[in-house]
């Protein structure tokens, strides 16, 4: 269901999107060789419960983790794991959110791990800079599709893919909420997008192919065909005059 939120209730968006955004500073800081996504998984939680807040994630139709942790060719809902050692030169995206006062807030991003190739920034890079291109037409009264089709051009222009399967979402009292938020279209086409929404703008970029596949624990996308991913995502609230992001 797609709501319009009272000024109180973006108050508590704001709230809620802060500890998402704190928690997830916080697991740059210990992002480096060595480390198990297990123990980033323990950080995030520690960190989130810390706010008086819940993980959002954590048993969110049976997920067993605070975060996802979807490392190299996994796109996401990568499930964190004692057995996943980070090395120099991978890159992990992280997927988390937080539930405050009964609002969501929800965002990702993809960080290097040591040194990493040129190839593996740029990916990152363009990824981030995507989902800008995207928000420069959200605002009051615009197409949802004028959106979707600036993240794609943009991604497309750099030789990457946009990943189908996935897309960004409405968020608010539920994590999940309408209307879906593909990062692909065509402008002026899609939903209306009107001041007090609230959604999840993603963008999940390959630099390979678009197609994924999910891994037999039910839960890991990976790419189809092993080339590298990255994500990042932010809460944004639609203002009048364009729109507010909160989870940054």
């Amino acid at each position: 269901m797609i709501t319009i939120k009272s000024a109180k209730q973006v108050e508590k968006m704001r709230a809620s999107a802060k500890v998402t955004k704190g928690a997830l500073e916080l697991l740059e800081k210990h992002i480096k060789p060595g480390v198990t996504t297990a123990q980033l998984d323990k950080i995030a939680y520690d960190f989130i419960i810390s706010q008086g807040a819940k993980p959002n994630f954590l048993n969110y139709n049976g997920f067993p983790g605070t975060i996802c942790a979807s490392i190299n060719d996994e796109v996401v809902h990568g499930i964190p794991s004692k057995r996943a050692i980070l090395k120099e030169g991978d890159i992990i995206s992280i997927d988390m959110g937080a539930i405050l006062d009964g609002w969501h807030s929800d965002a990702a991003r993809t960080f290097g791990v040591g040194k990493i190739s040129d190839e593996a920034q740029n990916l990152i890079d363009v990824t981030r800079q995507s989902f800008f291109e995207g928000i420069k037409y959200v605002k009051h009264g615009a197409k949802l599709g004028d959106v979707s089709s600036a993240i794609q051009q943009y991604v497309e222009s750099h030789g990457y893919s946009v990943v189908r399967d996935l897309v960004g979402h409405g968020i608010g009292r539920n994590l999940h909420e309408d209307p879906s938020v593909p990062n692909f279209g065509k402008a002026g086409h899609g939903v209306k997008l009107a001041a007090g929404m609230t959604i999840a703008i993603e963008p999940m970029v390959n630099a390979g192919d678009y197609h994924v596949a999910v891994l037999d624990d039910d839960w890991t996308v990976v790419t189809d065909d092993g080339s590298l991913s990255a994500h990042y995502e932010n809460t944004v609230l639609i203002t009048k005059d364009g729109c507010e992001i909160l989870t940054l």
